[in-house]
């Protein structure tokens, strides 16, 4: 929940001609993102990169995030794409929700379906809403995924032994984990290892609405 996320990889003389294209309609999220999370991944990704000793050049190399949208992000002007969030949480070596996470009160929460705070990607096809408190990083997270009709949603690797256990809940999902590609209807579940390139999929003609459940192999913040 990258992303968010990136599936097979491009032939070897495409790809630099990818990356010169990138812009910013590529990195930053949908409209609709919410704000204050913006400002929550900003400051995460300040305190995170100051306290490993990282310059924005070092990250954006290690990243693949330029550094100018890295520079907007900490400042709170552009809202990343949960893509770019899941890039740069790789580079960083900590969960994603080390980055999407804002320091609280513990106790019981209860989390307003329409205060929700989601990442979106940057078409706005796929929407991931944590299902757990924004109150410290965790080596098991909850997320409620949304993908349009028709629509693809790729990811990276993510850290080793990372898994993900994923339900339909409505709707139907072509899951690619690696070179294999699983047909997912309503109900149906998947529990795979996450640490190879792996794409959602949405072959119907209305939303699919999932369930994840992520688990790390260590809590790493």
């Amino acid at each position: 929940m990258k992303s968010v996320r990136e599936n097979s990889r491009r032939p070897a003389k495409a790809r630099p001609k990818a990356a010169a294209r990138v812009d910013w309609s590529y990195e930053t999220a949908h409209e609709s993102a919410s704000s204050d999370l913006t400002a929550v991944v900003g400051a995460n990704l300040r305190r995170l990169r100051v306290k490993r000793g990282l310059s924005l050049e070092k990250l954006a190399q290690s990243s693949g995030v330029s550094r100018a949208m890295l520079c907007q992000i900490e400042l709170g002007k552009s809202a990343p794409s949960i893509n770019v969030v899941w890039k740069i949480a790789r580079a960083l070596d900590v969960t994603f929700s080390a980055l999407i996470t804002h320091r609280g009160d513990t106790g019981t929460l209860v989390m307003r379906a329409d205060a929700a705070k989601r990442l979106t990607s940057h078409d706005g096809g796929f929407v991931s809403r944590a299902l757990f408190p924004f109150d410290e990083p965790r080596r098991v997270e909850f997320y409620e995924l949304r993908l349009g009709p028709r629509m693809r949603e790729p990811a990276d690797a993510h850290p080793a032994g990372t898994t993900e256990n994923l339900i339909v809940a409505t709707g139907r999902l072509e899951m690619t984990v690696g070179r294999q590609t699983y047909a997912l209807e309503t109900g149906d579940a998947i529990l795979f290892e996450a640490d190879v390139p792996h794409t959602y999929v949405n072959p119907g003609d209305r939303e699919t609405v999932m369930y994840l459940v992520m688990t790390y192999a260590e809590e790493i913040t």
